[in-house]
């Protein structure tokens, strides 16, 4: 008797002609886009992401970072590196809109017990924790106290894809039990596949499941497989979703806003405005700020590297020696 092929999906939440109303779209433009930039932006560029988002139905934007200032210096990084109220509510007013403002907080990088006031004070409506495998302990006591100060909180568990499997499962066991409202999937390299994928997002969503938590997926475009790789992971049953306009973001870039928005089948969400966005200031921009896919955040992207060597290489004088920085990486 011929064995019956197992569906593709076997867990699937739906196909991409479902409508799913847990779905959630974060726009992280100007925080992912301000690592190219050094979180300098001019007001106006803000204000347009912001108001794109809101005409876009956008349900998050992620406004830049909570950095601590006598780590990062005023002098060298921009306004969006700290994120005060003033400069916040300078861009957004009181935010009369359903938009939700978020911000990023490295752990070990923020003062958030004073720089991060009550909810109560504050336009921002979620602080997401940005956190390495090592630094667990503090990122539980750092969410709890931000949750307690009334915000929506996310964790991003960065460089997933050097970690140990045994290390990993530790790890969303301890995150699972938290306070924390959604746990998110992040390929920090750009380097997973999308078999690697669809195992790490059912991981994650048997660990987030058993406590009530969302699963989250915040994807880089080394090997152009941003897009593609979120998606898998919206199929399964991930519901946070983070993209950029036009893909802008550190080294390679992000999965594009007017990709995903383009997929969804929600008519909440409307594409014509993030166009009018790339048009107006996305493609000026790109005169000034390169990133995107390239040959050697490819590279390092297969090595499953940071690509801080990568951006370095195309910073320097022989950018398309591509031979050069291939020999450099394998040595």
């Amino acid at each position: 008797m011929t064995k019956k092929a197992e569906p593709r999906y076997a867990e699937k939440k739906g196909s991409w002609l479902t409508y799913r109303p847990d779905i959630k779209v974060l726009d992280c433009t100007i925080r992912d886009g301000g690592l190219m930039t050094n979180s300098c932006f001019e007001d106006a560029f803000v204000r347009a992401v912001y108001q794109t988002c809101v005409a876009a139905g956008v349900d998050y934007m992620e406004i830049g970072y909570k950095g601590a200032k006598h780590i990062y210096s005023p002098k060298e990084y921009g306004t969006w590196k700290f994120c005060t109220e003033e400069d916040m509510r300078r861009i957004v007013g009181d935010n009369p809109s359903t938009l939700k403002l978020s911000a990023m907080a490295d752990v070990e990088r923020t003062d958030y017990h004073t720089d991060i006031l009550p909810k109560t004070q504050s336009v921002l409506d979620m602080v997401r924790v940005a956190t390495y495998i090592h630094q667990i302990p503090a990122a539980v006591d750092m969410i709890k106290a931000i949750h307690d100060k009334g915000y929506e909180t996310t964790i991003n568990l960065m460089a997933i894809s050097v970690v140990q499997e045994h290390e990993l499962d530790e790890a969303l066991e301890i995150l699972s039990k938290t306070e924390v409202e959604v746990i998110y999937l992040v390929d920090s390299f750009g380097s997973l596949y999308s078999e690697e994928v669809q195992a790490l997002t059912r991981k994650y969503l048997k660990y987030a499941g058993a406590t009530g938590k969302k699963v989250g997926v915040h994807t880089h475009n080394n090997q152009q497989l941003a897009y593609a790789n979120t998606i898998e992971a919206l199929i399964l049953g991930a519901s946070y979703l983070d993209s950029t306009i036009a893909g802008f973001g550190r080294g390679a870039g992000n999965c594009p806003t007017e990709l995903l928005l383009g997929f969804l089948k929600n008519p909440k969400f409307h594409l014509r405005p993030v166009l009018q966005c790339i048009q107006d200031h996305l493609v000026p921009l790109r005169e000034k700020t390169t990133w995107g896919y390239d040959i050697p955040y490819m590279l390092t992207g297969q090595r499953n590297m940071h690509p801080r060597s990568a951006m370095a290489f195309l910073d320097g004088a022989t950018p398309t020696d591509y031979t050069a920085f291939y020999d450099s990486i394998i040595e």
